[in-house]
């Protein structure tokens, strides 16, 4: 599939707050070929040639600096929301928990079947903001290695080396939280509550159902575009391991799309 329609698939398949945060990869490739359609006119030093390469540049830029803007806002409001999720399970367990202050089988469970539409929510909202660095990320690799080829220019090494330096590249922490979700995820869907949690996860399949055909299509767009091909190279991002957990077993059993 290239990688134009890849991208359309995956903003429609994405929140629809985000869906203005991509790469404007229309807008860059109708500047590529303006610029790549008048090697003449930049022979003869063309003003406008130079005014569409500058725009060219600019518009890489402002992507940049959106991609950073969103990345960072939604990285700081996962923060606190993990962290609440915690307090909300550690509550639950102290307050209506067998050894709680006020234990009740009835309150445990309905706020424990809460919290586990809530986390998985979460986490799916994690991988989508992974794939969106992803898919950007190689947005930026694929518009900037058409310049290349088809101007005879050398942008994309030296762009491609800020690019890696950029807050929306950088995923360790996201990863890092979204490890530490699948951890409770595994603890809070237990091989002891087997029969409430095939309810809990059908609650959360109707309920949620949204989230989890968005997170499934991201992980497979992640896995797509990760894996290793005869085209790959040292700007392609290294191929992807899914996580072989409970979690993942979730998403089988709740999607029509198959995982591989």
């Amino acid at each position: 599939m290239k990688f134009g329609k890849r991208l359309k698939r995956q903003i429609q398949e994405s929140l629809p707050s985000w869906r203005d945060k991509f790469l404007s990869y229309k807008d860059l490739k109708k500047l590529v070929r303006l610029i790549s359609s008048a090697p003449a006119a930049a022979a003869n030093g063309s003003s406008e040639y130079g005014k569409a390469e500058a725009e060219f540049v600019y518009l890489l830029n402002s992507e940049i600096e959106k991609f950073n803007a969103f990345f960072m806002e939604e990285e700081e409001d996962f923060i606190i929301r993990h962290k609440e999720l915690q307090q909300r399970i550690q509550r639950a367990i102290g307050t209506w928990g067998p050894n709680g202050n006020q234990p009740s089988q009835i309150d445990y469970g309905k706020e424990m079947e809460k919290i586990r539409k809530d986390i998985v929510d979460f986490h799916g909202e994690m991988v989508l903001l992974m794939n969106y660095s992803n898919i950007n990320y190689t947005g930026l690799a694929k518009i900037l290695k058409k310049y290349d080829k088809r101007t005879g220019g050398l942008l994309r090494s030296l762009f491609i080396q800020k690019v890696l330096q950029q807050p929306f590249f950088t995923t360790d922490l996201i990863s890092q939280l979204a490890k530490e979700c699948e951890s409770s995820i595994d603890a809070l869907f237990t091989v002891a509550e087997e029969e409430q949690v095939w309810g809990g996860r059908e609650a959360i399949k109707v309920s949620g159902e949204g989230i989890f055909r968005n997170t499934v299509q991201a992980l497979l767009t992640m896995q797509e575009i990760r894996r290793a091909s005869s085209t790959y190279s040292h700007f392609s991002l290294p191929p992807l391991n899914l996580p072989d957990s409970d979690l993942m077993l979730l998403f089988q059993l709740n999607s029509p799309i198959p995982i591989p």
